[in-house]
């Protein structure tokens, strides 16, 4: 990436700006599987350490896996890289698919054709007569 797209576009990642913050002030903490990187201050910022991610890709809260998102929050101080392997039956975090191709479109939307069923007559207008 261009020196210029650094320091002018947030969407794309870290600018040069945090680039530097992150280098003189913190210290990383871990990696997800998104490839996110996770950080928290060398020295306490109001009594309590600041967290951070920087996210590979697009700049997007959903891409945090729920277990850094309660790191990043201070619910643990558990850095999730010390946790064991999650049970079989969770699945995987996905990101905020709205606005994809495989954002959920109920029956009846546009996007699937508008079809949708008919009226079932359980509904009566008010009146205030």
């Amino acid at each position: 990436m261009s020196v210029l797209a650094r320091i002018f576009t947030w969407w794309n990642g870290a600018t040069l700006t945090t680039s530097l913050f992150t280098r003189r002030n913190g210290r990383e903490t871990g990696r997800d599987a998104l490839g996110n990187l996770y950080y928290e201050s060398k020295k306490p910022i109001s009594g309590r350490m600041r967290r951070w991610v920087i996210y590979k890709g697009s700049n997007d809260a959903s891409r945090v896996p729920p277990e850094w998102f309660g790191w990043l929050h201070h619910q643990t101080d558990v850095v999730p890289t010390d946790l064991p392997a999650p049970r079989a039956w969770v699945k995987p975090a996905v990101p905020n698919l709205t606005g994809t191709g495989e954002a959920y479109r109920p029956q009846g939307a546009l996007e699937r054709g508008g079809n949708r069923a008919a009226a079932t007559g359980d509904y009566e207008a008010w009146s205030p007569n």
